[in-house]
């Protein structure tokens, strides 16, 4: 390839990278609150977090980046640039999954910790801040590394509302080279060390926050 045409491709890389960065933030934001949520005294509160959950894990990120990017400009009169769109709706959707994962965490968390939390007379949000989450979160963090790994490969996804994402600067340069097999599998190779890069960085801060608990 050119170097211009490389220049795009890494142009691409940036844009990928930084949607996943801006997405993983709001997934992991929505993880912890519907997650918690998930988990409260109250009813209703369980029941609103358990319906946000499931209608975003039963429907198709690619139809939600549509309707975020398509639809709520008609609905609501105001168009979000493609990268803002494609962090809200991926956001929301892999904060869904993410949520299961914080609550399976909190409810597998031994139930004398909590009832020493009450003897203590330690509130609700003390018992989760102090209690929970330390013991929680190391226990989420596999399970998030997979999560995350999905989000980055769903980022490509966005690349049909015309945002320069790594998907959508590969395809513009197999239409210029007429060349796919060369260049599909570069982007094999780019997602597949972008992906091990994380996995390799969530494999360190499990082993720090699990030594953390330890200590």
């Amino acid at each position: 390839m050119t170097p211009g045409l490389w220049e795009l491709v890494l142009k691409g890389i940036g844009t990928t990278l930084q949607l996943l960065v801006y997405s993983a933030l709001l997934a992991v934001a929505v993880s912890f609150a519907v997650g918690a949520a998930r988990t409260h005294r109250l009813w209703i509160v369980r029941f609103v977090a358990g319906f946000y959950t499931e209608v975003f894990r039963g429907t198709s990120a690619l139809v939600m980046i549509f309707w975020v990017f398509f639809v709520l400009p008609v609905a609501f009169g105001w168009q979000l640039v493609p990268m803002w769109a494609g962090t809200l709706a991926l956001g929301l959707t892999y904060g869904a999954y993410g949520s299961e994962i914080v609550r399976g965490a909190l409810q597998a968390v031994d139930p004398a910790q909590r009832e020493g939390g009450i003897a203590l007379g330690f509130s609700p949000a003390q018992r989760l801040r102090l209690i929970l989450l330390p013991q929680a979160v190391p226990e989420m963090i596999p399970s998030f590394c997979n999560l995350l790994i999905e989000l980055l490969k769903g980022t490509a996804l966005v690349s049909i509302t015309g945002m320069g994402d790594l998907a959508f600067s590969g395809n513009l340069v197999r239409l210029a080279l007429q060349e796919s097999g060369e260049i599909y599998t570069y982007l094999l190779l780019i997602y597949f060390v972008i992906a091990f890069l994380l996995t390799r960085g969530m494999r360190v801060l499990e082993r720090r926050l699990k030594a953390g608990v330890a200590r």
